[in-house]
């Protein structure tokens, strides 16, 4: 099914390009690239906001927060909403990818089977990593890459449990994509020029240039969603935004849309044709002004694109990195050979290129090293495509310790990792551990109403509050228990005189990793738990780790 989400996106997209580029002359195009990016913007806010009703424009985010947050339930309209915005996004112009939403629709279906037939934890976040790899190897026709890419991106445990599902998964999304589609699913390309060892150097090179790339990839997209985000008039943003990327893809024909297209003429040796309908056509066989026109390609692709999901479109990062990319390493190949030192194959270049960029934006070497492998049919590149990768990685991660797609999620604490420890933390819920049958006593009551609540309790602890429930303070019978046979204080003695402050204080919205420092701080074996200042009940350190046992076990079962 993920396979067909793929196949049905690509041809929702196809279906809306057509209609609107192919039923205007294509000399006014270029003033309809103005109109277009607005409409689709426009149109994919409103159905996101009136009928999803919810954030849908980063994918493979939501996903990861999903599993780490949620238990990995996706709710079942994202088994079409992803397909639907993106359909109208990417298909009137909108600069990103179709593969995050393509994902994202994926892991939905394999989360909605997951709940139907009521599996545990660890079976639905498989079931999402087999959505995901048919959708991957649905759009690309790479159940390799697929599998990678669910180990990899969304973090998957590799056993052998796990493996063969994700293997049946991803070439059932392959062969479904190869049936329907043939060869026409993105790209494929033969190698023409052999790699030669002695350009290895040069690779090197392209792995930095691509990981600086990313970094500004990755802050200037930050930078810019930030901007949206303090909009909080959407239809402002959708003006600002369809605006902006209107202007941007006016002047710059091939920021419309994913880039696939363009790409092909770049790696078909074709580059030239990139200026068609731009202002740089005139110029378009001046080889400075050419590779000043694909520089700006870059730079404003990584801005057109951050505005298309700053200002509500749905998409993703993954199309405009392979294009960024392959543009790059053209660039990189083609100023070498200017220089007449050296002859560099410059589709070679522009193919690990790509690899470079997906390995520092996405955090993926892995998955960009056999994406490029199995789109061009073979291995042959496959020494360049490692040292291009992980210089890039490496490079990006010495600027940028998480990937585009676990930035946010790790400064918000919701990142899993292949940290067994922090991921059972993170799966761990406070309101599974908090117990509430401790009696209550309000701080003007008597040692006398003190000792009657004891009588009808089975606990040791007796929080403390105000008339509002407010948690002043607690009560530990080790500490009054030489008072309880003194009647002579049964009406003298308060309940304010005898609490204490507790060592800690949890709140309901503390994260688990948080509560756990706060017991090893304190020392203590139970700690009252608040919500805005009430009383909610008490968390003891036993509890915490028999439940932090039991998902310890069912993440490690086989």
């Amino acid at each position: 099914m993920g396979g067909l989400a793929a196949i049905v996106t690509k041809n929702i997209v196809f279906f809306i390009s057509e209609t609107v580029t192919g039923s205007f002359d294509k000399e006014y195009l270029n003033l309809l690239y103005l109109a277009f990016p607005f409409v689709g913007i426009m149109l994919t806010v409103l159905f996101t906001r009136n009928i999803i009703k919810e954030n849908i424009s980063h994918g493979i985010s939501y996903v990861l927060r999903s599993i780490s947050g949620k238990g990995g339930k996706i709710h079942n309209k994202h088994m079409y909403s992803s397909m639907v915005g993106s359909g109208m996004t990417v298909g009137l112009g909108g600069s990103v990818g179709l593969e995050a939403p393509i994902v994202f629709t994926g892991s939905a279906i394999g989360s909605w089977f997951a709940q139907l037939f009521r599996v545990n934890y660890k079976t639905t976040v498989l079931l999402i990593g087999c959505g995901a790899a048919a959708a991957i190897a649905g759009i690309f026709k790479a159940p390799i890459t697929a599998v990678v890419f669910s180990l990899e991106v969304l973090m998957l445990d590799l056993t052998i449990s796990s493996i063969v599902p994700l293997l049946i998964s991803s070439v059932t999304g392959a062969v479904v994509a190869n049936f329907l589609l043939g060869r026409e699913v993105v790209f494929y390309f033969t190698l023409q020029d052999p790699v030669v060892m002695e350009n290895l150097p040069f690779y090197i090179v392209l792995g930095l240039f691509t990981g600086l790339i990313s970094v500004y990839f990755m802050r200037t997209t930050a930078f810019i969603e930030l901007k949206f985000s303090k909009i909080k008039n959407p239809y402002q943003k959708i003006a600002i935004g369809g605006i902006i990327l209107g202007v941007l893809i006016f002047l710059l024909p091939p920021l419309y849309g994913e880039g696939y297209i363009f790409l092909r003429e770049i790696l078909s040796g074709s580059p030239t044709e990139l200026a068609n309908n731009s202002l740089f056509y005139e110029f378009r066989d001046n080889y400075w002004i050419f590779i000043l026109f694909l520089f700006f390609v870059i730079v404003f692709k990584v801005i057109a694109m951050a505005v298309t999901t700053g200002a509500g479109g749905v998409g993703g990062v993954f199309a405009p990195s392979l294009f960024i990319g392959g543009i790059a390493g053209y660039i990189g190949a083609k100023a070498i050979n200017y220089m007449g030192v050296i002859r560099l194959s410059e589709s070679n270049f522009s193919l690990v290129g790509m690899a470079g960029m997906i390995a520092g934006v996405m955090g993926a070497p892995l998955t960009a090293i056999f994406l490029i492998a199995e789109l061009t049919g073979g291995y042959s590149l496959f020494i360049p495509l490692i040292i291009t990768s992980a210089i890039s990685f490496l490079t990006t991660r010495y600027f940028e310790h998480h990937s585009i797609y676990t930035k946010r999620l790790a400064e918000s604490g919701e990142l899993m990792t292949h940290d067994k420890d922090k991921n059972v933390l993170l799966l761990m819920r406070i309101k599974n551990v908090i117990e509430n049958d401790f009696l209550t006593i309000q701080y003007h009551k008597s040692l006398r109403d003190l000792v009657n609540l004891i009588s009808h309790s089975n606990r040791n602890i007796y929080p403390v509050v105000d008339e509002e429930r407010k948690l002043v303070g607690v009560i530990y019978l080790d500490h009054i228990r030489h008072l309880i046979f003194k009647n002579e204080l049964y009406d003298t003695m308060s309940v304010s005189d005898l609490m204490v402050v507790p060592a800690e204080i949890i709140s309901l919205n503390d994260r688990m990793e948080a509560i756990m420092e706060k017991f090893e701080k304190s020392e203590a074996w139970n700690l009252p738990v608040i919500e805005n200042e009430v009383y909610i009940g008490f968390i003891s350190k036993s509890k915490l780790l028999n439940e932090y046992r039991e998902i310890m076990q069912e993440l490690s079962s086989e």
